[in-house]
């Protein structure tokens, strides 16, 4: 049952996690398509705010749905996500071009991804509650990490899909249709998540605080009334971790292409092999972050961070050597950081606010750090001014390595 509650948390994160991550890797091919604009630069600034849309919806989703699942278990919460996400995906696949419809072309973008970011605000905070809640004692980490092996796998397995078809279909085919096909199959995996979460039970904690009355009302406002601190600490535990994910593993392409004309298949690859070494690396991660606790491992991720971001950034080349190197040396220092997530913050929280607490937080964070990455990041890179990207990237993870160092260790705390 314990190996069926993983699948069910972690493949249904998958599917959730690729639908995600689809739209980041295309972006460059459908871009046009919704936003006829002459200025390929303001092409890719629209379709970045629209992805930043769905990164900004979060929140609400993370307060609705974290709540729901408090008040109705991880299961009914996990099982609601993925059913969104999956019809996101396929309205923006479905979705007729500016060309056809007009201006209610991009409407329908921004409705989608907005759903998207709204179920993807629930998704994080439940299935991790519910792959620590099913843990093992002393292997909170080590269950917890699943979950952000499903992130990585969900990713790489969007990566992969959209590296096979930069290689195989043309610059116009993608433009015209490829982008659609790689949203449908997003759509057609959501079934198998929803298939694998309706057959799992709840989790016992949850079940029991449920059945005992212990779950208030509202959870949310019981978690601002009691829990306020917690809440800002798991804020600062996301921050620099999020904005890296997205700036190395799906915003690296475009980065690439902009800053030294490699082509995007050449990026695609590169942020594919760092996010395999990510993916891979995680259940040492969680290994090590169940026997010598959450903190030595965050530290190093956050300081790691701080002294690479930038030396790896300048030094990019048009060539595939280099561009793995940087997304595999980042890949090493976020599985530190993110072998450790799950756990901690479900840490931080009693069972009966404990999505509500985790998804809020969680879903600001996600929004402002990293939802915004990508957007700022072009927008800097235009204006000659990226350099001031890099030197934010390196005071963020600087003072998350603070955050970090201050905050008390859990990993022998009950659940």
């Amino acid at each position: 049952m314990r190996r069926r509650s993983v699948a069910a948390g972690t493949v249904g994160n998958l599917v959730e996690w690729f639908d995600w991550s689809v739209y980041g890797f295309f972006a460059p091919y459908f871009a046009a398509s919704f936003f006829p604009l002459s200025d390929r630069i303001a092409q890719l600034l629209s379709v970045f705010a629209v992805f930043a849309v769905g990164f900004f919806v979060r929140p609400l989703g993370g307060a609705l749905l974290g709540s729901y699942a408090d008040r109705h278990g991880r299961r009914a919460g996990m099982t609601l996500t993925i059913l969104m996400m999956a019809g996101a995906s396929a309205l923006m696949a479905l979705t007729p071009t500016f060309a056809t419809i007009g201006v209610a072309a991009p409407i329908l973008l921004v409705i989608g991804r907005s759903l998207q970011g709204f179920s993807a605000g629930g998704e994080f905070g439940t299935s991790s509650a519910f792959l620590v809640e099913n843990a093992e004692p002393g292997r909170r980490a080590s269950a917890g990490m699943w979950q952000q092996v499903s992130v990585g796998a969900g990713t790489l397995s969007a990566s992969l899909l959209a590296s096979v078809m930069f290689v195989v279909l043309s610059p116009e085919a993608l433009s015209a249709w490829g982008w659609r096909v790689a949203f449908l199959i997003g759509a057609v995996l959501g079934l198998v998540g929803l298939y694998l979460r309706a057959r799992v039970p709840d989790t016992a904690v949850s079940t029991h605080v449920r059945a005992t009355g212990q779950v208030p009302r509202r959870p949310l406002l019981e978690v601002f009334r009691r829990y306020p601190r917690k809440a800002l600490l798991v804020i600062a535990l996301v921050a620099a971790g999020t904005g890296l994910v997205q700036f190395w593993f799906v915003y690296l392409p475009t980065l690439a292409q902009l800053r030294t004309g490699a082509a995007l298949k050449t990026g695609q690859v590169a942020a594919a092999i760092g996010l395999a070494v990510f993916t891979v690396l995680l259940p040492l991660s969680g290994r090590l972050s169940d026997r010598f606790g959450r903190r030595p491992l965050l530290i190093f991720f956050a300081l790691g961070s701080a002294v690479t971001v930038a030396p790896l950034v300048t030094s990019l080349r048009p060539t595939l050597p280099s561009l793995a190197l940087a997304a595999s040396i980042a890949g090493v220092l976020l599985a530190a950081y993110a072998g450790s997530l799950a756990a901690v913050m479900a840490e931080q929280f009693p069972p009966e606010v404990r999505t509500a607490g985790i998804s809020l937080p969680y879903g600001v964070a996600v929004a402002v750090f990293g939802g915004l990455s990508p957007l700022v990041a072009t927008a800097l890179l235009d204006a000659g001014r990226f350099h001031f990207f890099l030197a934010g990237v390196v005071v963020l993870c600087l003072a998350s390595a603070v955050v970090y160092w201050r905050m008390p260790e859990t990993k022998d705390l009950p659940l």
